[in-house]
């Protein structure tokens, strides 16, 4: 009777004991989970300030030197397609203009009454408002167009720091496939789906 109450005193006991090392096993668990849970999101929100921060830089270097945020991002093909591209922009901007002020300048002294200053450009009255308005519209091109492609250098350089840690693994694929369903009234309908897999 004795061993009897010893042996189930024992087994409530283990029992218990087995309970206690149970419950203290999952507490621990759920306390490294809150702790790896805290410690991904610090993770994940220091990411995303270093991709701001770099974004923020990439775009403000662009902003002082064009070219100078494609440096920063290792884009370094681009540079000198963008001072190709102002280069040029340039270039025909300033000779728009000279030859503006060119024309404009004999158109005035067409009409000035000053016998001092003469027509040298062999054109009439007419022929210099048309020649200077020709100019003055190709210099204004130039000059827009030229700021199209400063402020797309700035936007390429933030869009690239973003895209910095974009994923472009072999994990990704990309299934392009033909589709077709015929509907209640016996419509064919055809068309293509695409499919995003991550592996």
């Amino acid at each position: 009777m004795i061993i009897f109450a010893l042996v189930r005193f024992s087994t409530i006991h283990i029992f218990f004991v087995f309970l206690f090392a149970f419950s203290f096993t999952k507490a621990q668990q759920s306390d490294s989970l809150k702790i790896e849970k805290t410690d991904s999101l610090k993770n994940k929100k220091a990411v995303k300030k270093a991709i701001y921060s770099s974004a923020r830089k990439a775009t403000i270097m662009s902003a002082i030197l064009p070219g100078l945020g494609q440096a920063y991002n290792k884009k370094y093909w681009k540079m000198p397609i963008i001072y190709a591209a102002l280069g040029g922009l340039g270039y025909w901007g300033v000779t728009n203009h000279t030859k503006y002020k060119y024309y404009s300048n004999n158109l005035i002294a067409e009409h000035d009454g000053d016998p001092n200053t003469i027509n040298t450009s062999l054109y009439s009255s007419s022929q210099l408002i048309v020649q200077k308005n020709y100019y003055k519209k190709y210099r204004d091109v130039a000059i827009i167009a030229g700021t199209v492609v400063y402020l797309i250098n700035i936007i390429d350089a933030n869009v690239d720091a973003h895209l910095k840690t974009f994923d472009v693994s072999d994990d990704l694929s990309l299934q392009v496939n033909p589709y077709s369903n015929i509907d209640y009234n016996n419509r064919l309908y055809t068309g293509l789906t695409l499919k995003l897999k991550f592996k």
